[in-house]
Formats: C-alpha cells, sequence, structure tokens
C-alpha cells in the first residue's frame, strides 16, 4: 500500500481558450498533475484499488469532522473524473489499464492510497 500526501482534484472540462487562460480549476488541476509527477505515483495496469480521500472543510465543527473521518464521500466531485485527472497526470496513453477499483471518503487532509491486489 502506498500513501501519497496530494489532495485529489477532479478533471475539469476544459476549453480551448484554456491553454492561455488562468481558470482556477484548471490551475488547480495543473498543479495537481504536476505534483502527481513529481511524486512519481505508480498506478499497475490491474488489481488496484485506489481511495481518493478529500480533506474536510476547515468550517466543519469537531463533532461533524468526527462523525466523518472515514465515511464515504458522496458528494462531486464524482469518482471517476478523479480516475480520470490522475491516469491523465501519470500516463500519455492510458489504454493500458484495465481493471481498477475507486473509493471517496472523508479525512483530515488530502491523500491518495494505492492498494495492489496480487
Amino acid at each position: 500500500m502506498k500513501i501519497y500526501d496530494i489532495t485529489p482534484v477532479p478533471k475539469p472540462r476544459q476549453t480551448r481558450a484554456d491553454k492561455w487562460k488562468t481558470r482556477p480549476a484548471v490551475m488547480r488541476y495543473r498543479a495537481f498533475c504536476d505534483e502527481a509527477r513529481l511524486r512519481k505515483i505508480n498506478l499497475p495496469e490491474s488489481g488496484a484499488h485506489i481511495t481518493f480521500v478529500m480533506p474536510m472543510p476547515p468550517s466543519w465543527s469537531k463533532k461533524k469532522r468526527e462523525q466523518f473521518d472515514g465515511k464515504p464521500h458522496k458528494s462531486k466531485p464524482d469518482c471517476d473524473n478523479m480516475l480520470k485527472a490522475l491516469m491523465d497526470a501519470l500516463f500519455d496513453d492510458d489504454s493500458g489499464i484495465w481493471d481498477c477499483r475507486i473509493t471517496k471518503l472523508w479525512g483530515e487532509k488530502g491523500q491518495i492510497i494505492i492498494r495492489e491486489n496480487g
């Protein structure tokens, strides 16, 4: 199991103008991609269980934080867009990845946890 202390972000819907514009969502995505490459995140072609740990908002009370810590993250962003962002950051061509499982949880800090089966 590998734990990467990096806050996951979804892949934004981009336009041609995003090549020169600096929309916040696109800039967060680009920074995430750079960080993922820097940390040399390794994703096997099959059997991976990827857990995206989403950080809880600082505005939440201590009671609410304790209640949600480690529980399923059932709101946006969608887990498929998070996987898409990770795979696009790591691979020029991600067609070789043919099997993986995705989980999205609440946590104190953003993390990506990759477990390999086998």
